[in-house]
Order: structure tokens, then sequence, then C-alpha cells
């Protein structure tokens, strides 16, 4: 896919090498993160979601594996914030211009302090959202981890 997401089109542009993975969304999947884990065949908790908080008033970007959900108060106190909280849907979509269940940590409209969970550091390749529904991307933590300046850190409960 020459171009394509602004994902795709930050990772080609920071030469990191990445793979390419499609798979048919369903819209009424309850789990988009589990839905993509099913379709391409990976253990789920290789694959990681990307979520929107607020830590003491400031946008962050926390991404777990998509078994997991994110506990806040862990990632209030990995950056020595008080108050975490879910940012809202249409928050979320605006400030990164990507819709939910298709949000990339990758080619957002900013750079926003990136929290990753620390299992990502078990595997050699996790995969996170390609920028749209349907699309993942398989990379190396270590690159992610990289190219975001992303803190690693328990995140989860």
């Amino acid at each position: 896919m020459a171009g394509g997401t602004p994902a795709v089109v930050a990772l080609q542009a920071a030469g990191i090498a990445f793979t390419e993975h499609r798979y048919d969304h369903d819209p009424a999947a309850p789990s988009y993160g589990l839905e993509a884990a099913m379709a391409l065949g990976l253990p789920a908790e290789q694959v990681f979601k990307t979520l929107l908080c607020g830590i003491d008033g400031r946008a962050h970007v926390a991404i777990v594996p998509v078994t997991t959900q994110l506990d806040l108060k862990a990632a209030a106190a990995a950056v020595g914030g008080k108050r975490a909280e879910m940012m809202p849907v249409d928050s979320a979509e605006r400030m990164t211009g990507y819709i939910a269940g298709g949000i990339s940590p990758f080619g957002q409209r900013r750079l926003l302090p990136t929290l990753i969970d620390e299992t990502c550091e078990l595997f050699d390749t996790i995969y996170v959202s390609g920028g749209r529904r349907g699309f993942d991307i398989g990379l190396a933590p270590a690159d992610l981890i990289r190219v975001l300046s992303a803190t690693v850190t328990d995140l989860t409960r």
C-alpha cells in the first residue's frame, strides 16, 4: 500500500520496518481489538489497542493489549499525575484524526505523550491499528517505543 493511512506514511518516513495486515471488519463486532486478533489468527495478548486519556487535563496515548483494560491510576502514576480519565470518543477522534476502532498510535495530528504496557516487550512483533478499522500493522515493540518516545510501564488490570 503505497502512501496509505497517515500511520503508514509516518512509519515509512521514520524508516521503520512493519507489515500490513488487512481483514474484513464487522461493524457489529463487540471488540474491534479481539476481532482483529481472531481475524488475523494472532494471540490476542500480542494485539494492542490505542486509547486516549486525559491525565491532569493533558492528553496522553495509552497502548495496551486488547485482552486487558487500561488502569487509569497506573497511567497517571506513570507520568507523576494525580487523576486520569478516558477521553470522550469524539474528542479522541478529533485529536487524532482517526475514527474510534481505527486509532493508530502513528500519524496522529500531533505527537502526544505515549505510554505502552510493559507486556509489549514479551514479543518480537506486536500489532496495532494501521489507521482504519480492518487494518493492523505489525512491528517490533522497540521501534514503536523509539519512534513515539513511549514510556514502558505496567498499565493494565
